[in-house]
C-alpha cells in the first residue's frame, strides 16, 4: 500500500505571488515536501487513503520568510530611557550598545528567542534568518539559542554579528562563534543552519571584513553585514575610504552572490548598479528603518534593476501582514505613486524572494518538491474574494489573528490558530523576567 500523506482543501491557494491565486486547489502533504497540487476534487480522488484537512474559507499560502531579524530585541521594547535617541548614530552610541547589546547574557537571548519563536509560527512565518550581537555572551550563545529554535521547529539560520567595536579580541570571538556554529550544523545537517555575520564597515576593519569572508567562503556560506542603514556610515566611508560602502565591498573583492546587505537605506544609483551587477543580496526592513530615523530604502529601484531583495521585522515588529503593509504603503507614499510595489510583488518578497535572499532552497513556494512549508489564512474579509483582488485584499486587512495554521517541514506547529504545545503565558512572563533583568543591568 502506498504511502499516506495529508491533503488540504481550502477554497484558494497561492502557489507563487508571481502567478494568479487558484480558486478550489489544494496540496498533498508527504513527510516534509510537497508531494502534489491539483483541483480539491482530484486530490479526493487520487488519494482517497490520505488524511483529509476540509480548509474551507481559507488561503493556503507559502510560509513567510522572515529575512532578517534580530529575536532578542524584543527585550528592549518599552526600556526606560532618559531621553530618546536624536538620531541613527545615538541611536546606536547612547542606546542600543550600551543598554541593550552590552548586557546581553544567553538566558536573555533564549527567553527572548522562545517568545519570539511562537510569535512567529502564529503570524505564519516558517523560516527566518536571527544575527544576535551580544559581545559579553560569547562563547557559545549561538549554540544555546539554537536548542531553542530546533524545539519550536521553524527554520531558522542563526548567525553572530561580529565586531571590533568592544576589542580586538572580542571580534575574534565573534567570527569563530559564527564558525563553530557552522561548521556544527554542516556536521549535523538538520532544519536549523548558520551564516557568517559581521557589523558594518565602521565598526570592523579592512582586515577583519576580509578575514569574515574568508571564512565563509570555505564553508560555503552567505556573509551578511548591516549596509548604510542611516547616513552615518555613507560619510563614515566616503571620509575614510574615498568611496561609498559598496563601492569599498567591490574594492575588497568580496562584492558579488554571497555577500547579505541588510537595510541598504541611504545607498545611491550608483550603488544599486554595484548590487545588481555583483548578485549581492539584500534585506528590507520598511518598518524598523522608520523607528530608527534612518530614511527611507530604494527597494522598487532596487527590484527594478534585478536585486535579490526579501523583507524582515529586524525584531521589531513580529506580525509579517505588518512588515508587507509597510512596504506596500511606505513607497508609494515616498514616490507618490499608488503603482508601485504592487501586493503581489510584496507578498514574494515576503516568501519566495526572502527564501533566496538567506539561501534557502525550495522553500518559499507551494510547488512539487518543494519543502512542505506553508500556511492557512482565515478568509474573512469584507469584501468578496476573486483572482484580482486576492493579493492586495489579504495584504491590507489580515493580521496574525486569521493565521490558523503554520506548517514548517511537514509538522503542523499551529493549529486552529493556537501554536501547538506551547504555553504563552509562560513564554511571556519568562521574557518579561529577562527584559526586567537587562533594563536593571542598563540603568
Amino acid at each position: 500500500m502506498a504511502e499516506a500523506g495529508t491533503i488540504i482543501l481550502p477554497d484558494w491557494i497561492i502557489t507563487t505571488p508571481l502567478e494568479p491565486p487558484k480558486a478550489g486547489w489544494g496540496i498533498r502533504i508527504l513527510d516534509d515536501l510537497i508531494a502534489d497540487i491539483a483541483p480539491n476534487q482530484e486530490l479526493r480522488q487520487r488519494y482517497p487513503n490520505d488524511t483529509v484537512w476540509n480548509a474551507n474559507e481559507h488561503i493556503l499560502a507559502p510560509g513567510f520568510v522572515d529575512a532578517h531579524t534580530h529575536l532578542y530585541g524584543v527585550l528592549a521594547h518599552g526600556i526606560p530611557l532618559a531621553k530618546a535617541p536624536s538620531g541613527f548614530w545615538p541611536f546606536l552610541e547612547d542606546f542600543w550598545w550600551p543598554l541593550v547589546e552590552n548586557q546581553l547574557t544567553q538566558e536573555m537571548i533564549c527567553a527572548a528567542t522562545d517568545l519570539q519563536c511562537a510569535k512567529m509560527l502564529k503570524s505564519g512565518i516558517t523560516s527566518f534568518y536571527d544575527c544576535t550581537e551580544a559581545p559579553f555572551a560569547l562563547p557559545g550563545c549561538l549554540f544555546a539559542q539554537a536548542e531553542v529554535v530546533k524545539k519550536r521547529g521553524l527554520r531558522g539560520i542563526l548567525s553572530f554579528e561580529a565586531t571590533e567595536r568592544v576589542s580586538k579580541e572580542n571580534g575574534q570571538l565573534g567570527l569563530k562563534e559564527n564558525a563553530d556554529f557552522i561548521d556544527y550544523c554542516q556536521s549535523t545537517p538538520g532544519i536549523v543552519s548558520g551564516l557568517m555575520c559581521f557589523h558594518t564597515t565602521f565598526t570592523c576593519s579592512k582586515e577583519f571584513i576580509l578575514q569574515a569572508f574568508e571564512i565563509a567562503n570555505e564553508r560555503r556560506v552567505l556573509t551578511h553585514m548591516h549596509c548604510s542603514e542611516g547616513t552615518y556610515e555613507p560619510e563614515y566611508a566616503r571620509k575614510h575610504f574615498g568611496m561609498r560602502p559598496i563601492h569599498y565591498y567591490k574594492s575588497l573583492g568580496v562584492a558579488g552572490p554571497g555577500m547579505l546587505a541588510s537595510q541598504c537605506v541611504q545607498i545611491d544609483a550608483s550603488e544599486i548598479a554595484v548590487m545588481a551587477e555583483m548578485g549581492i543580496k539584500m534585506s528590507h526592513m520598511p518598518l524598523s528603518n522608520c523607528e530608527v530615523g534612518g530614511g527611507i530604502a530604494p527597494l522598487p529601484e532596487l527590484v527594478e534593476a534585478g536585486v535579490t531583495a526579501g523583507l524582515g521585522t529586524d525584531g521589531y515588529i513580529i506580525d509579517f501582514f505588518e512588515v508587507m503593509r509597510g512596504a506596500f504603503l511606505i513607497h508609494k507614499a515616498s514616490h507618490r505613486d499608488p503603482r508601485v510595489m504592487p501586493a503581489n510583488q510584496v507578498w514574494y518578497l515576503a516568501t519566495e524572494g526572502g527564501a533566496k535572499v538567506i539561501g534557502l532552497e525550495k522553500v518559499g513556494r507551494l510547488e512539487i518538491g518543494w519543502k512542505a512549508d506553508c500556511q492557512l489564512i482565515k478568509a474573512n474579509l469584507p469584501t468578496p474574494i476573486e483572482e484580482h483582488n486576492l493579493y492586495e485584499q489579504t495584504l491590507l486587512y489580515c493580521n496574525h489573528n486569521d493565521v490558523q495554521a503554520t506548517i514548517v517541514n511537514g509538522q503542523i506547529l499551529v493549529q486552529d490558530g493556537n501554536v501547538l504545545n506551547v504555553d504563552m503565558s509562560e513564554l511571556r512572563q519568562k521574557s518579561q523576567q529577562a527584559a526586567l533583568q537587562l533594563w536593571e543591568k542598563a540603568s
